[in-house]
């Protein structure tokens, strides 16, 4: 098989991936009119992000096929990679925007652009797609709220190209959070004219079809196998991608995802194994780019729910007997930042995250376990998701042991990956286990809202501090250049640090491999792959 024959055979998705392995054929390369190839090793579950049960490796479709009101420019990191920039919004829909003196009025004139069936993009379909986010509930309308933005009436189509929002108050996050998977334009006559009354919002259609003006068109879908995007010629929110159509392939196993990129048979292969990446990294014919992932951190996290975590003490006992060195060395192959062995209880500075002020001090352990209502130790299972075990599985045991060491007889509950986000996140009935959690808009307020308020999702450890409440509550849409910003956002890092109900153990990285002769990769909050910047040399 040739390449013009490979070519043509895959626009027809007439290979199977059991077939994928066996093309050495396929030089590694991609230039405007040819075929990328990406693997990944989970699942898309849907093409619709606002449908109630979509997995976060459906997101990416959001990015990649529809368009927002507004974007992030890019910036170059020490290493040479590329980043978005949180410091730099751009327009994407949007050709300008102004925000009123009150900071409650925004007022967006959209770019002229046309959806794939050729329909004009207009303000309709901006607020349509608004409404149907804040209305069908779930995430979505829980990621609209973090913009101050809970209600249809708060959204208005003065004309065919502008589009205002209203804001209870002035915030911060409500333009950054304009730039979220979330926050996509359908075409509403589309998915209208696909609307029923049991099913007003078109989900059912836009789960297996979307209606979006983005970059990309999907033109095949196999569940379980494969995603095919076609390039948008008509895309006018940004320059043109540089591939003319995208194979995205499902390959659960990571070593065949890794014998795959080290054949030259794919082009690219997302979040990589922190082991995978530290040996690919050592190839000449691989390039791997590792970044660390903003405002997001690996955590060990005790339940306030189970009775002796409710005890500060045997919290910071296990914070002083976490073995974090190994850690980072065993599990994130040193392909992480640490967070531990910060130098004062209480902090000098606002950056999110910073290293706490706890390392490896086994004697310190036990004289606070001693001090405790539980000094003789007692038992209890350590929980993680097997669909994490690349790191989860290794730092489990780390902890098992170091915890045995003090007294704590530690019993080792993995589950499964499908269950892992009720049993922890909804349920948060898990007594001890590992959580990682990456807020998507880069403040502290915005971390500390999600996973140390009580009832809300990321907070699996039951906790709760008036004092930690009452900052968020006052910080979250406080502009950060307020003079009352930095003592309220350093008091309340200075009581998680006395508190530890969330361990951290470190920042992790997040890791993809590929072919030399491909450029544009750009790291995203979100972590998924933007494929409209990818281009070869």
């Amino acid at each position: 098989m040739n390449r013009r024959e490979f070519l043509k055979g895959t626009s027809a998705l007439t290979v199977g991936a059991v077939y994928l392995p066996f093309l050495k054929a396929m030089p590694a390369q991609a230039n405007a009119d040819e075929t990328l190839v990406v693997v990944m090793g989970s699942t898309i579950n849907s093409l619709d992000i606002h449908r109630s049960g979509t997995n976060r490796p459906s997101y990416q479709v959001a990015v990649n096929c529809y368009d927002r009101l507004l974007t992030f420019g890019t910036k170059t990191l020490d290493d040479g990679s590329l980043s978005y920039d949180y410091d730099n919004l751009q327009g994407e829909l949007a050709e300008s925007w102004e925000v009123s003196g009150d900071g409650r009025t925004l007022t967006f004139t959209l770019r002229e652009a046309t959806f794939w069936d050729g329909r004009p993009v207009t303000a309709q379909d901006v607020k349509w797609s608004f409404d149907r986010a804040v209305t069908l509930g779930g995430f979505p309308t829980t990621q609209m709220a973090a913009g101050s933005t809970t209600r249809p009436e708060q959204f208005e189509a003065v004309d065919e190209r502008t589009f205002l929002i209203h804001l209870p108050h002035a915030s911060k996050l409500t333009l950054p959070n304009l730039t979220t998977p979330i926050a996509i334009v359908i075409n509403s006559e589309l998915a209208l004219e696909h609307a029923t009354d049991d099913d007003p919002w078109a989900t059912d259609y836009l789960h297996r079809n979307p209606a979006g003006s983005g970059a990309f068109m999907v033109e095949r879908w196999e569940p379980g196998q494969q995603l095919v995007y076609r390039r948008n010629p008509d895309w006018a929110s940004g320059e043109l991608p540089g591939a003319e159509r995208i194979i995205l392939r499902e390959v659960p196993s990571a070593s065949t995802r890794r014998a795959l990129l080290e054949r030259g048979n794919i082009q690219l292969s997302q979040d990589v194994p922190p082991r995978d990446a530290m040996e690919l990294d050592a190839h000449a014919s691989v390039q791997v780019v590792s970044t660390p992932i903003e405002n997001c951190l690996h955590v060990l996290c005790p339940n306030l729910a189970f009775e002796p975590f409710q005890d500060v003490r045997v919290r910071q006992a296990i914070a002083w007997a976490v073995p974090y060195e190994a850690i980072l060395q065993n599990a994130a192959y040193d392909r992480g930042v640490p967070m531990w062995g910060g130098e004062s209880s209480t902090p000098d500075d606002i950056q999110w995250p910073q290293p706490f002020p706890y390392h490896t001090n086994l004697d310190r352990a036990r004289a606070l376990l001693a001090e405790s209502d539980y000094p003789d130790g007692f038992e209890v299972p350590l929980s993680f998701d097997l669909g994490q075990a690349d790191w989860a599985e290794s730092t489990a045991l780390l902890i098992q042991e170091a915890l045995g060491r003090i007294g704590i007889t530690v019993t080792l509950d993995r589950i499964p990956g499908a269950n892992w986000r009720t049993r922890a996140l909804v349920d948060k009935q898990l007594p001890l286990h590992l959580e990682n959690f990456g807020g998507w808009l880069n403040t502290p307020c915005y971390y500390f809202f999600w996973a140390y308020i009580e009832g809300n999702l990321f907070n699996s450890s039951n906790y709760h501090n008036e004092e930690v409440a009452q900052l968020v509550d006052e910080t979250l849409f406080m502009a950060m250049d307020d003079p009352d910003y930095a003592p309220k956002i350093r008091r309340m890092i200075e009581i998680a640090f006395e508190e530890v109900p969330r361990i951290p153990l470190y920042q992790p990285a997040l890791n993809v491999a590929m072919q030399p002769n491909l450029d544009g990769y750009t790291f995203w909050y979100h972590r998924q792959l933007d494929q409209r910047v990818l281009h070869g040399r």
